[in-house]
């Protein structure tokens, strides 16, 4: 269970990632007037984990009926073996499960070192739909943020995700409803919003050790930017303005930096982030697409797995949740350490 003096909670970078971002929504709502409702922070926050925990639900089952089946091979292949023990390890009930191991028992299921692990990565992500998509309808984020979550699951190669949630819910929900929109200008190009954003995420992004990912993407774009102001003659507060938008810090910092979508390799994700921040900067200014970042990312997300490919790297994991998980048992919780760094 997660308590506030627990240093494994605070050794989690997602716990930052959750403080950073609910004050981003406070901040937001009180200084930046938005069209945002108490209710669909609630609903996004309640339907991003109750679907987690109904995704993790579904692969814990596979995973133990995977299992079970395994251990029935064993059994059958032992079967001689076993004919030679003892009369006790012959008993029948010995090869009887009761029908309650497999029910959920939501509570205990609950607090599992698998769902506790990933409900951080949950609560993320709703607070990020929450601070970047707009909609009429409750129904709207409700779809935003299934979707979300279970890209994880579903949309996997070789048990990476390839999506970004929080983007891949963005993207489903501009293309699939008519009500939903994102404003990446709602926190205007004020300096010391630009300060607030590049204080609380580079600490979340020091901690996750991806700064090459915002370098790459922010210095490439900004050199984009640079040689277009230049062509065009305008002065260089036109360049910084557009270099300063809340939005796109957020994005640099918070978004693209996830280090369970973006390739293992240090090389790879700097070639990644200056793919992807040319075809923001081709998007926005030669097809004028105000979301630019957000249909970059999710073009090019695909991109990652190929990339490892070809710069093979070690895969990221949230150090603190598999340590816990680690620390639950021996040999009987091996299945439920390969389920955390799966569903995380």
């Amino acid at each position: 269970m997660l308590f506030w003096n627990d240093d494994r909670l605070w050794d989690d970078a997602r716990t930052y990632q959750i403080l950073f971002l609910g004050l981003f929504l406070v901040v937001g709502l009180g200084t930046r007037d938005w069209s945002l409702k108490p209710g669909m922070i609630a609903v996004a926050i309640a339907t991003c984990v109750i679907t987690q925990w109904m995704m993790v639900a579904v692969v814990r089952q596979e995973a133990g009926g995977r299992r079970q089946k395994a251990g029935g091979r064993r059994q059958e292949t032992g079967g001689k073996r076993q004919e030679a023990e003892s009369d006790s390890t012959l008993h029948p009930s010995s090869l009887i499960l009761h029908p309650s191991a497999f029910s959920l028992q939501p509570l205990a299921f609950s607090l599992s070192p698998a769902f506790l692990s990933s409900l951080p990565s949950a609560l993320v992500t709703s607070l990020g739909l929450s601070i970047l998509v707009r909609a009429d309808h409750y129904s709207t984020m409700v779809l935003a943020c299934v979707a979300a979550i279970a890209s994880k699951f579903l949309i996997r190669v070789n048990g990476k995700h390839v999506f970004n949630p929080g983007n891949f819910g963005i993207v489903a929900a501009l293309i699939l409803t008519p009500d939903a929109w994102v404003s990446p200008g709602q926190w205007g190009e004020e300096g010391w919003y630009a300060l607030m954003f590049l204080s609380c995420g580079g600490l979340v992004v020091g901690r996750v050790g991806r700064w090459d990912t915002t370098i790459a993407f922010l210095g490439s774009y900004a050199v984009l930017e640079a040689i277009r102001n230049i062509l065009l003659g305008w002065t260089w507060d036109v360049w910084a303005h557009r270099l300063m938008s809340g939005s796109l810090l957020m994005f640099s910092l918070f978004m693209i930096t996830d280090p369970r979508t973006i390739p293992n390799a240090r090389i790879g994700r700097v070639l990644w982030a200056m793919a992807i921040a040319l075809l923001t900067f081709f998007l926005r200014n030669y097809l004028f697409l105000s979301t630019a970042v957000f249909w970059a990312l999710f073009a090019l997300a695909p991109l990652s797995i190929l990339i490892d490919a070809v710069f093979p790297g070690d895969r990221f994991v949230w150090r603190s949740r598999a340590e816990e998980a680690e620390g639950a048992g021996e040999a009987g919780e091996a299945g439920e350490r390969e389920l955390t760094a799966l569903v995380t």
